[in-house]
């Protein structure tokens, strides 16, 4: 997600009086502003799809603490709805016979025969995707065709 696309949609959110994403959107435009203050540098895509991906993982971590702990189903509804519209913002990851395609592709670029070579083909496929694929199906893909 681009920054302005970010700026854009708190906007929307606003507008439309959608309590629920005006207050996560806000929160990850805050973190991200928090990137451009402290460390004085202009923001990338890549400086909000990884504070996405952390407060998704914030988020998720609340909500299983607010089910663990019983909260009310009104507070668990919300956390559950503020991760799927952040995962709506994230890019689509690469998974399924995508995934093996590119794998399949990526260690014949490599070269890789053997398990000792796993994290170079990760880091290819990593390069490849930005990221955005399913690393536990991977290691287990990559553990399977190499030796």
């Amino acid at each position: 997600m681009k920054y302005q696309e970010l700026q854009d949609e708190v906007k929307a959110a606003l507008k439309a009086h959608d309590k629920p994403r005006v207050s996560i959107l806000r929160q990850v435009h805050g973190e991200v502003k928090n990137i451009e203050v402290n460390e004085r540098r202009e923001i990338t895509d890549a400086d909000v799809d990884a504070m996405l991906k952390r407060v998704i993982k914030q988020t998720k971590e609340t909500l299983e603490g607010s089910i663990k702990a019983g909260n009310n189903q009104e507070r668990t509804d919300l956390l559950a709805a503020q991760v799927e519209i952040l995962e709506s913002y994230l890019p689509k990851q690469v998974s399924g016979d995508e995934l093996i395609a590119l794998i399949e592709k990526t260690l014949t670029e490599t070269g890789a025969a053997s398990k000792k070579e796993m994290g170079k083909v990760m880091g290819a496929l990593t390069k490849a995707t930005g990221g955005n694929f399913d690393k536990a199906a991977a290691a287990a893909e990559l553990g399977k065709r190499l030796a």
